[in-house]
């Protein structure tokens, strides 16, 4: 099955572990010699509703991907301490 941005835009970003919503779809990286995708980007979180700034944003490689959905994307995101 083949996907826009767009499409992936309007999906929501799902961890499998634990349930979390991760966000949206913001952005994709692509090898720009064979056009694969590389990762998706999330938004990072707000931190105290947008005060003290926003997390960096989530990059989380293509491979992590587990499953593309109508509406989700399913990924195993390794979440950083910082």
């Amino acid at each position: 099955m083949t996907y826009t941005f767009n499409d992936l835009k309007a999906k929501e970003v799902i961890h499998v572990g634990d349930g979390e919503r991760l966000g949206f779809v913001s952005d994709l990286e692509m090898d720009a010699v064979t056009g694969r995708v590389i990762s998706i980007s999330v938004p990072g979180a707000y931190k105290a509703f947008g005060l003290l700034g926003k997390e960096p944003d989530r990059r989380i490689p293509w491979e992590n991907i587990k499953k593309i959905g109508d509406d989700l994307v399913i990924v195993e995101y390794v979440h950083r301490t910082p």
